[in-house]
């Protein structure tokens, strides 16, 4: 993030108006570390594995095709769209834990809304080329705006930059929504007992907040430097 171009006062004043969003993001975090330490070492009565959740997930869903397949890493779980993939992580993948079943059942989620046609989740792809660009280059294009008195530029850096908002207001919905088709196809198909879905609630409500915080951070974000530009240009009038 570009902060540099406003000084060191400017910086603090920066880090300072983000403090809440950190915040945010620290105990967000710590939550889901807990959460998932707490079910991770905790074995479901069925002896699910992460892998054969997902699939049952699928199933459910009359969603067939989608391989299911073992990446490195701790909690690098992910469904990639481009090879029609479910990524487990080596914690997730062959464990029982009932962190793993809910974590599993989530990015099977992804996979149903893909197949599905989700509306959110198509959207998110689709602006995730310019979402990219707005966020790296929203800023320098407002601030050589503001250098050269040039409104209009100031106005499409700004613009571009708030496409990282967009982005991260579509993604709550689209998150959201996996974790409730996953929570519903554990329920109904009696993956876990009453406890042990609650506890994976527990682990996946834990990993929304995380995407609450990120979005709450883009939007003190967008604020500041809107208020630092256009604020700024009122006040030369």
């Amino acid at each position: 993030m570009p902060m540099y171009y406003y000084g060191g006062y400017s910086y603090f004043l920066y880090m300072l108006y983000m403090l809440p969003g950190l915040i945010v993001a620290i105990w967000a975090q710590a939550k889901v570390k807990s959460a998932y330490s707490k079910y991770s070492r905790v074995p479901n009565l069925r002896g699910i594995t992460g892998a054969m959740a997902a699939e049952a997930v699928l199933m459910a869903s009359g969603v067939s095709a989608v391989a299911i397949r073992r990446v490195s890493g701790e909690m690098t779980d992910h469904y990639n769209p481009a090879d029609n993939t479910i990524y487990l992580s080596d914690g997730v993948y062959d464990s029982t834990s009932i962190a793993a079943v809910g974590i599993a059942a989530h990015e099977a989620g992804h996979a149903v809304q893909y197949a599905e046609n989700y509306g959110p989740i198509k959207f998110r792809m689709a602006i995730v080329p310019v979402c990219n660009f707005g966020s790296r280059f929203g800023i320098p294009i407002a601030f050589i705006g503001a250098l050269l008195s040039i409104m209009e530029l100031v106005w499409v850096g700004i613009i571009l930059f708030g496409l990282t908002l967009l982005f991260q207001l579509v993604t709550l919905p689209v998150e959201f929504n996996a974790s409730r088709r996953a929570l519903s196809a554990i329920n109904n198909g009696g993956l876990l007992t009453g406890d042990e879905a609650h506890g994976a609630k527990s682990v996946l409500s834990a990993a929304a907040m995380t995407y609450v915080a990120a979005m709450l951070q883009s939007m003190l974000s967008f604020l500041y430097f809107f208020m630092r530009f256009i604020g700024n240009n009122r006040n030369k009038r």
